[in-house]
């Protein structure tokens, strides 16, 4: 038993490598997700059928690679940044625009190929994903007043759309307990950082922080988990979403501004390991079998990017004048929400594989036009090195 599990866990883990064998190069960006949920489908249902998402203690695995995928979303959203409290007021215009377009666009969707939650596909398509578009910024050092409003932008929105999307999957006599659950994660989120601000001021608690660093007890990461860890417990009990619970985790750690030493540490638990075992599991979940056989969700998957690059961009353009067409394609970037979907959708059972699969694929091809957004971005309006800061979009994403 023990044995087959290390072995299992080797293979999934080698799978996971296919990411930064993919990824790597400078202009590499975010394509390391997609070479990890690649290796999952090679092995899964797709391929050869080598692994079983099932199988214990994969499914604990996935659920916490989930959690901390989430987890390092959030540190993306500082909600005490300059930059996005200085584009605040126009990204939530702009997102609330975006909103009004997706709902017609979803409904659209929906009708027109049916087999798919519409409330789902609204959200799906008003998203964007701080993971996702703020280390394209970040890989392009840019700032500035467009900057500032696409941070804003992307950070209104994937805050909103991760707490709205586990509800649109939720049976409609749990969606109350649901929304109970993520008022009590973000009630109790707020609470961790107000006793944070005020006792990391303390002595002692300072003292702790300094022995731990000459004496390597990872003080700080172990904090950090049973923050993790107690609002996902929260979502538990609750019947809301390890999501919404990750996010805010991390949204408190970004706000608490922790030392660059706690990022290095905790994002090499998460993505070294726990993240690319969830997408690499996510893949092998995914029956891209079922895609071929059913065309409906191939367009399903194309409808859906390119729904989600036109309200983006034509919400851009009707909010702002300078560079709103970069920054609309910057914002329609995907990849994290509609991996949730497809996860939560799969263990609910509100999804087939083939949509399962469809939603993916739609997240993916976001990227290509996220990137070329923030390219024809960086061109227009280039940043020197001593710009202030990013708005919190200085760490890697998942």
């Amino acid at each position: 038993m023990m044995r087959a599990m290390f072995a299992t866990l080797t293979v999934l883990v080698l799978a996971g490598l296919a990411g930064p064998l993919i990824g790597i190069g400078r202009r590499g960006l975010e394509p390391v997700v997609v070479g990890e949920l690649a290796g999952g489908i090679i092995l899964g249902r797709t391929g050869f059928g080598l692994i079983d998402a099932a199988q214990q203690p994969l499914p604990v695995f996935s659920a916490l690679g989930f959690a901390m995928l989430m987890f390092t979303a959030g540190t993306h959203v500082d909600i005490g940044s300059p930059a996005i409290r200085q584009g605040f007021r126009h990204g939530l215009l702009t997102f609330a625009v975006t909103a009004a377009l997706a709902v017609p666009a979803g409904l659209g969707i929906a009708a027109l190929l049916g087999g798919t939650v519409p409330a789902l596909l609204v959200v799906l398509i008003a998203g964007s994903s701080a993971a996702i578009a703020f280390p394209i910024i970040d890989e392009h050092g840019l700032s500035g007043p467009a900057v500032a409003r696409l941070l804003a932008w992307v950070a209104v929105a994937d805050s909103l759309t991760v707490i709205v999307m586990p509800l649109t999957l939720s049976a409609s006599r749990n969606v109350g307990l649901a929304i109970g659950g993520d008022a009590a994660i973000v009630a109790a989120a707020a609470l961790v950082l107000l006793a944070a601000a005020r006792l990391r001021h303390l002595a002692a608690q300072r003292r702790l922080v300094e022995e731990s660093r000459n004496r390597g007890w990872a003080y700080q990461v172990r904090l950090t988990l049973v923050l993790l860890l107690g609002l996902s417990a929260i979502a538990e009990r609750t019947g809301a979403s390890t999501l919404v619970a990750g996010f805010a985790a991390g949204v408190v750690a970004a706000r608490l501004r922790e030392p660059g030493r706690l990022v290095v540490q905790f994002t090499g638990v998460a993505n070294g390991f726990f993240v690319p075992l969830f997408f690499v599991l996510l893949g092998d979940e995914l029956n891209l079998r079922a895609l071929v056989t059913e065309p409906s969700r191939i367009v399903l998957a194309v409808l859906l990017a390119l729904a989600a690059v036109l309200t983006h961009t034509i919400a851009a353009v009707l909010t702002g004048r300078r560079h709103a067409v970069p920054i609309g394609l910057a914002a329609s970037a995907q990849l994290g929400l509609p991996a949730a979907a497809a996860s939560l959708g799969l263990a609910t059972g509100a999804m087939d594989a083939a949509t399962a699969a469809a939603v993916v694929a739609a997240g993916v091809l976001t990227l290509a036009p996220a990137t070329v957004g923030a390219l024809l971005l960086a061109r227009g309006e280039p940043s020197p090195a001593s710009d202030g800061d990013h708005g919190g979009a200085s760490q890697p994403g998942p």
